[in-house]
């Protein structure tokens, strides 16, 4: 979940603490918010990223504390394209213009999100290939900066899905049109990170799987999609959904994206986590013990309650140990 805390894309003391209390609090894999690749690919000014040298060093001790509790670290690799430039929430989260102070976002088509957001600048094929570049060099330095699992932002209309859906994506060229065209900026960023990050550490793919929307990115293309993934090497697909229209009707209910995660699973032959509105241990253990996904991602729920997985565990039956400083409390 995004903190908008970041100081010029650098994490601070709140994401120390933040990140860390999940570790503490049993989390088997502590993923760091949706992290710039490059500064115009920010939400906000407040953004995490890891887009210059420097940045290494700021995240090497988030990640050196949740290896120290016992669990894994990820990192989120994302370009928020034409969502880019807006305050952030507690500041009413409204887009900010060149003459406000922000910057041009950048889309695969001159198509703003939404009223009110600028019309981003559609990307040349050479800025195209230095996206590319600035993901491959992203994730070289999150593993000098020790994460373990890289994930690849996808989802919730952010600049890559932007390019695989039709309702957003308008081009011509190599990399519109057809559904072929429309993965292909994905496929290359996957290519290009699988051959460079350690083959024995997992790279995660984060998709929407429906857009909510007619003649939108649907999960019939999301199976076909994760399929080519999985060729590629990666690992597991992250499978949520929505984010792309402003205005889509979305069914919210406790487990509604779980269904995309199990046609995924058992459709393309592929590791898939859960994510959406899962908030109780027997919830959680359902979905796992049924087969409808191979991990649960939470988001929300943790930012309520960082100590959930404890909480889950004793619920559940299971002993899991809480570090020496706490056990006295156990």
């Amino acid at each position: 979940m995004c903190e908008y805390s970041a100081k010029d894309g650098h994490p601070t003391h709140w994401h120390l603490v933040h990140l860390g209390s999940r570790a503490v609090g049993g989390a088997a894999l502590v993923f760091t918010e949706a992290t710039a690749v490059n500064a115009i690919g920010r939400i906000s000014a407040g953004d995490t990223g890891i887009y210059l040298d420097s940045h290494v060093d700021s995240w090497r001790p988030v990640v050196e504390f949740i290896h120290g509790q016992g669990a894994v670290s990820g990192i989120q690799l994302a370009h928020a394209g034409r969502k880019a430039s807006t305050a952030v929430p507690w500041a009413g989260g409204a887009p900010i213009l060149t003459s406000e102070g922000g910057w041009t976002p950048v889309a695969p088509s001159a198509i703003p999100f939404h009223t009110g957001y600028a019309v981003p600048q559609e990307l040349s094929l050479s800025e195209i290939d230095q996206i590319v570049e600035d993901f491959a060099v992203a994730a070289q330095r999150a593993l000098r900066a020790g994460f373990q699992v890289v994930e690849i932002h996808s989802a919730h209309g952010y600049l890559l899905h932007e390019f695989l859906s039709p309702l957003s994506n308008h081009r011509t060229d190599e990399y519109g049109g057809s559904f072929e065209n429309r993965i292909r900026l994905l496929l290359r960023v996957t290519r290009t990170i699988r051959d460079l990050w350690p083959e024995e550490l997992p790279v995660f793919v984060r998709i929407s799987a429906t857009d909510w929307a007619e003649g939108g990115w649907d999960l019939g293309q999301s199976i076909e999609l994760s399929r080519r993934l999985k060729g590629l090497g990666v690992d597991l697909m992250d499978v949520s959904s929505g984010g792309l229209i402003a205005t889509a009707k979305i069914p919210f209910g406790p487990g509604y994206q779980v269904g995309f995660a199990a046609a995924i699973r058992r459709e393309a032959g592929i590791l898939a986590g859960s994510v959406g509105m899962i908030s109780e241990p027997e919830q959680a253990e359902t979905i796992l013990s049924t087969g409808q996904a191979d991990i649960v991602l939470l988001a929300r729920e943790l930012l309520r309650d960082p100590y959930w997985p404890r909480r889950a565990a004793h619920a559940l039956g299971v002993k899991i140990e809480a570090p020496v400083q706490y056990q006295r409390a156990w």
